[in-house]
């Protein structure tokens, strides 16, 4: 599974990004977005990503990475 924040969910509030860990999540000019190379769902440690469980709107999706590449390139 890959994670992918849901642009209509996000309110923009930025409580996500310092909460990873491997710094997978960062800000572009109009959205936050998260770079699947680097995200490890935080399974290897927290057992649960961070993120998603910090996100006031749950904007935080997962999707299959086969998908990923898809909508993503």
């Amino acid at each position: 599974m890959t994670l992918v924040i849901n642009e209509d969910k996000c309110a923009r509030c930025g409580v996500c990004e310092p909460e990873c860990p491997n710094e997978a999540i960062m800000q572009t000019e109009d959205a936050y977005i998260i770079d699947p190379s680097l995200c490890t769902e935080c399974v290897e440690r927290y057992g649960q990503p961070l993120c998603e469980a910090v996100c006031p709107n749950n904007g935080i999706d997962r999707v299959k990475k086969s998908l990923y590449k898809k909508l993503f390139g």
